[in-house]
């Protein structure tokens, strides 16, 4: 193989690398921008039981905690926003924030995908995000 082509071939896989890396950014985005809307839907649907399967695990024990009843129910009587249109997803690694109108919600990487440990979260200037619900 000449020189210029085997330059050609390598340069091809390394361009094939960074493409795949890309997608695969998009693809865990949109996965944690799927579980936030998903969340934000089932407690808007009153269904107790699929919010609090999306949350992660120390969060839904927090919940329960504060609540001082079981996650189903406790994860219903939060005050969160109604799950609005997502307006930026931005994934960190194994964290990920999703903006919503209403909200932001924040989600971390488990085995079993994304889920989410803090919502009903509003910024505030120069200090961490405010939440209605988040773990510990």
């Amino acid at each position: 193989m000449s020189r210029s082509r085997s330059r050609s071939v390598a340069l091809l896989g390394v361009t094939g690398v960074l493409l795949a890396g890309c997608a695969t950014v998009g693809d865990r985005s949109r996965a944690a921008e799927e579980a936030g809307v998903r969340f934000l839907t089932a407690v808007a649907a009153r269904d107790g039981e699929t919010a609090c399967a999306l949350l992660a695990p120390d969060t839904a024990e927090e919940v329960a905690d504060a609540g001082d009843r079981p996650c189903p129910e406790a994860v219903l009587a939060a005050d969160l926003p109604a799950a609005g249109a997502v307006t930026g997803t931005d994934v960190y690694g194994q964290w990920a924030q999703v903006r919503l109108t209403g909200d932001t919600v924040f989600l971390a990487a488990f085995p079993g995908g994304w889920r989410v440990v803090a919502a009903g979260c509003t910024p505030r200037p120069e200090r961490p995000y405010d939440c209605v619900l988040k773990g510990s």
